[in-house]
């Protein structure tokens, strides 16, 4: 999808939860505390279809229905089979079998990529537009501890290294939850007790953060720069993330920030502090300019909101051409997130082409 003397792009896949939701006519509610996952106990069927839509555009990297899985969320999902909730030992099959619907639905050419959700995607309400957890996950060591808990039950799948292409930790809203992150990953022995072997199979990751206000701050109000620092810098972890990006944001607002994150990675590498350069990873908002209610989950227009001039399809393509340009991209990973469907992916890959 890209000349020889241009930086290499891959096209990622749209908004499964609201696809599902627009499209299907699912509903999510706190009765669903699984979203997008939900159908993985219910309507795998449904499921399979949405995916395929998307990997018939087709796409180059297909996620996995995992974003908000979690001991808690299969915990609370109650079904006429699991009135009391889904245990942890009755776990993997439900992601042994996203792992196995997105494998299905795929071409040749497409790689999987593991969806990874933060904690805050996991609260009632969502927290990862607002960033703000509990007590009991309020500090880096205890995020830490939760990601890890939660890779453990991947690691339960039966070859999952042959199976998934990619990790990606997306909508990350705090700065100590991407340092977090990256402390899962180590060079050590996979016999060091307290780490998840999938963190040592060498399995190219990404980390994405979310800038859901008005301004151009994680929701923490960490700085561009600061989470760039938080996402490349060495000293955080042996392992440098294969990607760093932005999802769930806003279109209008991917301009300015690809051009601080250039600049953050421009600072690193002239202070000796970049290992090699990272894929730039953007998977902005599908809307037109709606907002999304945590509580009432569903999305709504600010009042006097008017709809863009220029279509979602062609804004995105032109930041990517813009990075490009940048020269400090390893490739570029694009596509869409909340309200992205599969007929806006085959626009954007029109204009890529």
């Amino acid at each position: 999808m890209s000349g020889d003397d241009l930086t290499p792009v891959l096209l990622l896949d749209g908004g499964l939860g609201t696809s599902l939701e627009d499209k299907y006519g699912l509903k999510f509610d706190q009765n669903t505390p699984l979203w997008s996952s939900q159908p993985l106990v219910d309507d795998p069927e449904t499921l399979r279809a949405c995916q395929r839509d998307f990997s018939n555009v087709p796409v180059d990297v297909l996620l996995t229905a995992t974003y908000q899985v979690s001991v808690e969320a299969f915990a609370r999902t109650k079904t006429s089979s699991h009135s009391r909730g889904i245990s942890r030992s009755e776990i993997l099959p439900f992601l042994d079998l996203a792992v196995s619907i997105a494998e299905e639905v795929k071409t040749s050419k497409t790689r999987i990529a593991l969806s990874l959700g933060p904690y805050g995607a996991c609260m009632i309400p969502s927290q990862e537009y607002s960033g703000k957890y509990d007590a009991e996950h309020s500090s880096q060591d205890q995020l830490h501890d939760w990601h890890r808990d939660r890779l453990y039950l991947f690691d339960q799948i039966d070859r999952l290294r042959s199976r998934i292409d990619f990790i990606a930790f997306e909508t990350v809203p705090r700065l100590d939850e991407i340092k977090a992150i990256r402390n899962l990953f180590t060079c050590g022995p996979t016999s060091d007790s307290g780490v998840s072997s999938t963190c040592h199979e060498e399995i190219p990751f990404w980390i994405s953060c979310v800038f859901p206000g008005d301004d151009y701050a994680l929701p923490d109000g960490s700085l561009v720069d600061e989470v760039v620092d938080a996402l490349l810098d060495p000293a955080f972890s042996d392992f440098v993330p294969w990607g760093i990006g932005i999802n769930c944001t806003k279109i209008a607002k991917l301009p300015e920030l690809v051009r601080m994150y250039g600049q953050a990675i421009s600072r690193l590498a002239s202070a000796g502090r970049l290992k090699t350069h990272p894929s730039l990873v953007l998977y902005p908002d599908g809307t037109n300019g709606e907002v999304y209610d945590t509580t009432t989950k569903t999305w709504r227009s600010p009042p006097g909101q008017q709809a863009p001039m220029t279509p979602w399809e062609r804004q995105l393509a032109d930041v990517v051409t813009y990075a490009r340009r940048q020269h400090c991209w390893r490739s570029i990973v694009v596509g869409g997130c909340c309200k992205t469907t599969h007929r806006d992916i085959a626009k954007l890959r029109a204009i890529l082409s």
